[in-house]
């Protein structure tokens, strides 16, 4: 699952987000561009209560990422 925030989301921003993920057991990784910052969440993705993430202050959007088959 890609974590996309807004332009010029905060740090406090990022922050609860990356909260949110260790406080329900998920891994992340961080890549932040000159615009964007893009949270790559590792784990079971299944299991994350999307709606509850797209209403954090600094979303911009979701992706999941579909599953091999």
């Amino acid at each position: 699952m890609l974590i996309i925030m807004k332009k010029g989301a905060t740090e406090g921003q990022l922050r609860r987000i990356k909260q949110y993920l260790v406080e329900h057991d998920f891994d992340f990784h961080q890549s932040t561009g000159a615009n964007r910052t893009i949270i790559g969440v590792i784990g079971e993705t299944e299991l994350i209560d999307r709606v509850e993430i797209e209403r954090l202050d600094g979303v911009h959007v979701i992706y999941k990422i579909p599953e091999e088959t």
